[in-house]
């Protein structure tokens, strides 16, 4: 089922649609033989096939129930463990169709923009028909003569959902079933830029026209300070993730985009870096000591903040020869020119510059 052997911290594991597939497939095999396996084969979306064990199989009647345990390999995930679990009821009324509901721990969708029905549960397009392909592979021929009702619930779902974005983004009630590919890959950067993305289109259904962009939780808390005005899901912490995040707001039609960072991400974002992880590409502290000449700084000063390798040094250097806020609205106009060529006249731009304890030292423009 997995790499048992693998070396620590490379271990895949399967995502929250692939095991709610598994279960549902296994517990629709119960209602075709009368007996749910404990052990089920699932077509994951990417292709694979994969066994999965399966626990807690119960046929009663025109009901059977499946579970599977998610194991999330070594991604620190949130919903590792978590029991994602299939009801399947057969459906005379509903031949040949399968019909997908969400039950105690599934999330349910409040607000536009994430491309689920609002009032539906939290079950993403690519889980929803993967769910659906192990229902009718497993139902075959009986599908002909019956429909099947599939319920997802999560028993620990409205617990692990404390841990998520669920709520600002309107999921209410538990977690999302997730997965495009059905494989969870370590520390994978990809469910956090899907969800910064996803942040990004629900700001753009909000009316205000307006996305705030972070950095982090401190930044966000600072700008959320700054702008009490507006709503929670206004708000995206869009991590090292700029390049996405401000496609998505390109893609939603938002007619402001506000970047509230701190020094060393917004040279980043200055000099052009579009992913700012900090291994991806160090701080140009060259493009920070020409901002430091241009405010008057003397050249012993300019060639110790070249020489430095971080931003923060720089803007220790400017604060203690009175000319911190300078130093930072220059930086932070940088960020506006940067990208103001990279995406010209799609939307206004502003940004907030913080200190490393949370507190204002100047915007832009």
């Amino acid at each position: 089922m997995m790499e048992k052997n693998a070396p620590r911290g490379t271990r895949t594991g399967f995502t929250t649609g692939a095991c709610s597939a598994a279960a549902a497939r296994a517990a629709t095999l119960g209602l075709v033989t009368g007996q749910v396996p404990d052990r089920i084969e699932c077509l994951l979306p990417n292709g694979d096939l994969v066994t999965f064990a399966v626990l807690d199989g119960a046929v009663d009647g025109h009901t059977a129930h499946a579970m599977v345990i998610k194991d999330a390999g070594d991604d620190p995930d949130c919903t590792d463990k978590a029991h994602l679990t299939a009801d399947v009821t057969l459906r005379r009324d509903l031949p040949g169709q399968v019909l997908l509901t969400g039950g105690f721990g599934v999330g349910t969708v409040t607000m536009p923009g994430l491309g689920l029905a609002v009032g539906g549960p939290a079950i993403n397009p690519v889980p929803r028909r993967n769910i659906t392909t192990n229902v009718q592979a497993a139902a075959a021929e009986l599908l002909e003569e019956t429909g099947f009702e599939v319920c997802i619930s999560v028993p620990q779902g409205v617990e692990m959902a404390k841990k998520t974005l669920n709520a600002r983004l309107g999921i209410l009630g538990g977690i999302s079933i997730l997965g495009t590919t059905g494989i969870v890959k370590p520390y994978s950067t990809a469910a956090y830029r899907a969800s910064v993305v996803q942040g990004v289109q629900v700001a753009g259904t909000l009316g205000h026209g307006v996305v705030v962009l972070t950095t982090g939780g401190r930044t966000e808390k600072f700008v959320m300070q700054e702008m009490p005005h507006l709503p929670e899901a206004a708000f995206v912490q869009m991590g090292d993730f700029l390049r996405y995040a401000m496609g998505a707001a390109v893609k939603a039609g938002l007619k402001q985009v506000v970047i509230g960072g701190m020094v060393g991400k917004l040279t980043k974002i200055a000099q052009g870096e579009t992913i700012t992880h900090a291994g991806r590409a160090e701080v140009d502290t060259g493009l920070l000591a020409d901002i430091a000449a241009s405010l008057g700084a003397a050249q012993d000063v300019c060639d110790a903040i070249r020489q430095n390798e971080t931003a923060r040094y720089a803007g220790e250097r400017m604060d203690a020869l009175g000319l911190g806020t300078a130093f930072h609205t220059a930086l932070a106009q940088r960020v506006i020119q940067t990208l103001r060529t990279r995406y010209p006249d799609q939307f206004d731009l502003k940004v907030l510059v913080c200190d490393f304890d949370g507190r204002k030292i100047a915007e832009a423009p």
